[in-house]
């Protein structure tokens, strides 16, 4: 992300003015409310992806902003904002709703509609903006969840906080190409969590509902690959879905259910065998599911173009 303010690169008597400015002016319209004799620390960076703007704030002196009638009615671009929590417990107000943040939690509010957000102490917070077309769900039915908490306990928001955080700290290595499927699965997973909360799973496009299915069942593959007896019925049924559908979902993939979970493994142990080391390879391919020595080593050779071993040596002389 570009960093567009860093208060340790400013005179402490232009950090409150130069802060103001940029939370005002290019976040906003907002209006910043802070003690003008509390030291100010703290730095603000933006950049995109695709059609979604990232945004990340750190601070450690207390302050809140404000989206006000007042500001609404001289611009209304329309607007969701979704704020993840990476450390700290930001407050957010929207509506008849006021929640503190605790970490890895999100949240989603409506920028054309008051709002208040507010930091106690220390926070690091990253901050997605998206055109309110982009989600597919119905603006009245947002609203109801606007400022609500969603978690990491189960299903979509499970899937969404890890890729959030990842994109917000890897966003600007991402080719044009790449950053537009991405903020294409960040709606989906925003989109199918806030939906889940709502009971409104239904509603979504099916397409959505398929991509968001389709990371839940790679995210359980992930899970399990040290698991040599991991099939598509024990996957199918873990997901609440017939082996036929989980077929399916791989269909647009070009691959099928075994041929992914075989890559997987053999991606898996090819990354520990880049690493080096003297633990035999045998049980480096049972840590992930491919206890037959001779079978691993086959595979391998087959799609690396040499054996483990010699996979390893020449990662070590790299």
């Amino acid at each position: 992300m570009g960093v567009l303010v860093r208060t340790s690169e400013l005179p402490a008597s232009r950090r409150h003015e130069v802060w103001r400015s940029v939370v005002c002016d290019t976040l906003g319209p907002l209006d910043l409310r802070i003690d003008p004799d509390a030291p100010l620390r703290g730095e603000i960076e933006v950049g995109r992806l695709g059609p979604v703007g990232v945004g990340g704030v750190r601070t450690s002196t207390p302050h809140s902003v404000h989206r006000t009638a007042g500001l609404i009615g001289q611009g209304n671009p329309e607007l969701y904002r979704v704020v993840l929590a990476l450390s700290g417990s930001p407050r957010l107000a929207q509506g008849d709703r006021a929640t503190q943040l605790s970490r890895g939690e999100f949240a989603i509010y409506d920028f054309t509609r008051p709002y208040e957000l507010a930091y106690d102490s220390a926070v690091r917070l990253a901050v997605f903006s998206f055109p309110r077309d982009l989600l597919a769900l119905p603006v009245d039915a947002v609203a109801r969840l606007a400022a609500a908490p969603i978690g990491t306990e189960s299903g979509a928001g499970a899937l969404a906080v890890p890729l959030l955080r990842r994109v917000a700290a890897d966003h600007a290595t991402y080719t044009p190409a790449s950053a537009a499927r991405l903020s294409t699965v960040v709606m989906d997973l925003v989109g199918a969590a806030v939906a889940e909360r709502l009971e409104l799973a239904r509603t979504l496009p099916e397409d959505s509902r398929q991509r968001t299915l389709l990371l839940r069942v790679h995210a359980f593959i992930e899970e399990r690959l040290g698991d040599a007896g991991l099939d598509p019925a024990t996957i199918a049924a873990a997901c609440h879905i017939s082996v036929r559908y989980l077929h399916r979902l791989f269909e647009p993939e070009q691959t099928t259910v075994a041929a992914w979970i075989r890559q997987r493994r053999l991606e898996r142990c090819r990354a520990e065998l880049a690493k080096g080391g003297t633990e035999p390879v045998s049980a480096v391919a049972a840590r992930y599911g491919l206890p037959d020595a001779a079978h691993f080593s086959r595979l391998f050779r087959r799609a690396y173009g040499m054996s483990p071993a010699e996979y390893r040596r020449a990662s070590e002389v790299r």
